[in-house]
């Protein structure tokens, strides 16, 4: 087994969260008989994620060189917020049938519009804009 092989099995979970955080390898090979990981991270948690990872394998990381930097771009978008406008004759039941297939999920509602709905006997109104939670 050659060095880069020892070392890629040495860091495989430090490689295995690399792929699933999203972080981008621009670079991963030897360099002065240390495995080299370059790239970018989604954001400062990803990088610091890698970072512990590495932590628990080898806490003093002697034969490796991480140069991770971070790119936003890299991160997934944030999920698109449903809203749906109170049309006359709607309540809460009503809606949470429309949406979750089950009006008795009406609190999913309530809990997705905490400055505006307070419990099950708050009032709504046609016109008003509510937060549909996924």
């Amino acid at each position: 087994m050659d060095r880069f092989d020892e070392l890629k099995l040495k860091y495989q979970g430090v490689l295995n969260l690399i792929k699933q955080n999203g972080t981008r390898l621009a670079n991963l090979h030897v360099q002065d008989n240390k495995l080299l990981i370059k790239g970018a991270s989604p954001s400062e948690d990803a990088k610091n994620d890698v970072w512990n990872q590495i932590k628990l394998i080898d806490p003093a990381f002697g034969d490796l060189i991480c140069d991770l930097g971070v790119d936003e771009s890299l991160a997934p978008p944030p999920p698109e917020v449903r809203t749906y406008e109170v049309q006359r004759g709607d309540s809460l039941w009503k809606i949470a049938q429309e949406f979750y297939g089950n009006g008795a999920l009406y609190p999913k509602i309530i809990a997705g519009n905490p400055d505006y709905l307070k419990d099950e006997k708050s009032v709504i109104h046609p016109g008003d804009i509510l937060v549909i939670p996924d």
